[in-house]
Parts: structure tokens; sequence; C-alpha cells
């Protein structure tokens, strides 16, 4: 049976999600149901609509892509020439320890295999360039309710939110594929020993 106890980040995305949706909905309900025409009720049901939507579509999306097998051997995954400079530069080595889990057990070298690991790790990094278009697209919702600037804003800074979690799986799979590598040459000089 599959540990489902949820991590202390899960617990508060779910939990926001909840409590916009209520926020939301209750003013909505407000001010297009004549109740009060009040500029504050609309700009908090649009905040929490907003942060309901991301947080939303973000869960919703990660569940989708567990449908995929996304394997770290893909070519997306090789590092490029250009990451360690750019890992030093924005010192991702200080900082990538302190980046929000949501799932953390599926990172625990004790419940997975080295493999598992590193797919685990390049399904993150899919996800969270999923997140990336989908942060692009609440820019849309300024057709609805104008104040083009404010979806501007709030899209870039949820793709920069996203961005952390890119440059941190980036940055760690190459060490978990080189254990991989390491291991598997270990077993062939073993089998070749056998023979």
């Amino acid at each position: 049976m599959k540990d489902t106890k949820l991590s202390g980040p899960a617990i508060f995305m779910y939990s926001t999600i909840v409590l916009m949706t209520v926020l939301s909905t209750a003013m909505f309900v407000l001010y297009y149901g004549n109740f009060t025409d009040n500029g504050i009720i609309l700009w908090i049901g649009i905040v929490s609509f907003m942060i309901l939507y991301h947080f939303g579509i973000r869960i919703l999306m990660g569940e989708i892509s567990k449908l995929w097998h996304i394997s770290y051997k893909h070519p997306w995954f090789r590092p490029r020439r250009f990451e360690k400079k750019l890992y030093g530069f924005l010192r991702v080595r200080e900082w990538r320890d302190k980046v929000l889990t949501f799932n953390p057990d599926e990172f625990l070298m004790a419940k997975r295999t080295l493999p598992e690991i590193a797919d685990t790790m390049a399904k993150a990094e899919i996800d969270h360039w999923i997140n990336e278009i989908i942060s692009v697209t609440a820019i849309f919702f300024c057709l609805l309710w104008g104040m083009f600037p404010i979806f501007l804003i709030t899209s870039i800074a949820a793709m920069l939110f996203d961005a952390q979690f890119i440059l941190v799986q980036r940055f760690n799979r190459p060490k978990i594929v080189r254990l991989i590598e390491a291991k598997e040459k270990k077993q062939q000089k073993q089998t070749a020993k056998t023979f």
C-alpha cells in the first residue's frame, strides 16, 4: 500500500485552494450578484481567483503528467554547456536544499532506486516547464477584467517561482545520473569477471 501522507507544501497548496475557492466565490457572488459595487470586493475576488488558478492548475497538470512515462535519458534532460556558469552566477548550490518539495518521498534513496529518482526529477522538471506555460496563460484573464499590467506582473512572478524548481532539478540530476552510470560500470566489471 502506497504511503499517502502529505508533505507540508502539499497541505499548504490544498488548503490554499480550498480557502481561495471559498473566498473568490463569496467575493464574486457579492460583486456580480449586485450586493455591492465596491471595487475592493472585486479586487479581492480576482486576486483569490488567480491564486486558486495558479495552484489548482499546477496540481491538475502534475496529476495529468503522471500518465506519461518520462525518462531522464531523453536528450532534453542532458546538461547544457552554459548551465554550469548559470548555476554559479545564481548560486544554486547555496539555496537548492531550501526549495520546497511537494512530494519529498519520491526523491528518497531509501525508498526508490536511483533510476526512479532520476526519472522523478525529469518529471518534476517537465511539470515546472508546463507551469511556465500556465503562468503565461494567466495574462489572458485581462480580457475578462482588464488590468493587463497586474496580470503581466503576476504571470512573470509565477514564472520566476517555477524557474527555481527547474534550476534545482537540472542542477541535481547530473549527480544522480553519474551515480547510476558508476553503478552500472561496476556491475559490468563484476559480470565480466564471472565469465
